[in-house]
């Protein structure tokens, strides 16, 4: 199996995952049911028809449509750096880990017309794999941004 492909099956492997864990909770709570695993902790299950943080949840609708168009280009974005850098590793990691994520709440609006989310830390907005996929994408991409900067200034650096 090539890199590109491990690549791809990572972001499968995410969206499996979250479409599992969002078909029990549907299957198991009703709206804003929660049940309590941790004083800090519940599942609740909630509909998100915005973006994180219900970004733009109170439009009219056009923005299910805008936020499944804008996950498909990036993930044909993806596909393509994925095929022309398989050796940017940890870049390409995060990459996988954005796709995956960003293709499970594509395939709840269009099942739902909204995304399913389900992890509530009480401080913090209700999600789900998806987004915290797409978190951790975003924060190994700025780490690796981050750490491929600091190899380039050192090489730039005469002894």
């Amino acid at each position: 199996m090539t890199l590109f492909h491990r690549y791809l099956l990572l972001a499968a492997l995410i969206l499996l995952a979250d479409q599992a864990t969002k078909l029990m909770i549907l299957a198991n709570f009703e709206l804003y049911e929660h049940v309590a695993l941790a004083p800090f902790l519940n599942l609740t299950l909630v509909y998100n028809p915005g973006a994180a943080f219900s970004f733009l949840a109170g439009a009219s609708g056009w923005q299910k449509w805008f936020f499944i168009l804008l996950a498909l280009g990036i993930s044909v974005w993806i596909v393509i750096m994925l095929k022309r850098h398989p050796e940017r590793r940890r870049e390409n990691i995060a990459l996988s880990l954005i796709m995956g994520g960003a293709l499970g709440n594509t395939v709840d609006r269009l099942a739902y017309g909204k995304v399913v989310d389900f992890i509530d830390f009480h401080i913090w907005p209700v999600f789900n794999l998806a987004d915290t996929s797409i978190t951790l994408g975003a924060a190994l991409l700025l780490l690796d941004a981050w750490l491929s900067g600091r190899a380039r200034n050192k090489a730039n650096v005469s002894p």
